[in-house]
């Protein structure tokens, strides 16, 4: 299964979709796209919007639990089915203020987003739009006119996230199998 990371929306950070309700008290199933999905259980404040452009309404998370590759997630505010299912769909955001701080070596994945892609030596790779997330290791897409590349996302090869850039220092070859 392969997830895109959203880049952040005006102070709100996608954390998932509800995919379907779960049992009969309104609890959801959500496809989470957090690194680790057990998170989810850590926010009190959560927003539910339809699309990214719709308005999104403040929410409380009540409980959260991992069950396989979906967090099973009770709102306050949704304790029946049919609420449930009307909020199929729904993407799940995180308000930027509520996120966790971070290590100096750290960095949330949608940080990456939305900035000019360089390598160490100064050679423009495009505008880093996407991050396809699945089973192995996180991608960075990357664009460039009509050209798409592919970069793994590892420390190693981060050199530095700065306002609107971010600095790769890639392994020879790398880019290569992007042609």
């Amino acid at each position: 299964m392969v997830a895109q990371i959203s880049p952040a929306d005006h102070g709100y950070v996608l954390l998932g979709t509800v995919t379907r309700p779960h049992g009969i008290k309104g609890e959801l199933k959500v496809r989470s796209f957090a690194a680790q999905p057990g998170n989810l259980g850590k926010y009190r404040r959560l927003f539910l919007a339809a699309d990214e452009h719709s308005p999104k309404i403040e929410c409380t998370s009540a409980q959260a639990r991992v069950s396989g590759h979906t967090v099973i997630l009770r709102l306050k505010e949704c304790s029946t089915r049919e609420r449930a299912e009307e909020l199929v769909g729904h993407q799940l955001w995180l308000a930027m203020e509520d996120l966790p701080a971070l290590a100096e070596d750290e960095y949330y994945l949608h940080s990456l987003l939305e900035k000019d892609v360089r390598t160490v030596e100064g050679r423009f790779l495009g505008r880093a739009e996407d991050i396809l997330s699945g089973s192995g290791q996180d991608i960075l897409v990357v664009r460039r006119e009509q050209q798409e590349c592919l970069i793994p996302v590892v420390r190693a090869f981060i050199r530095s996230i700065e306002a609107t850039v971010v600095i790769l220092d890639l392994p020879e070859g790398l880019l290569d199998i992007n042609d």
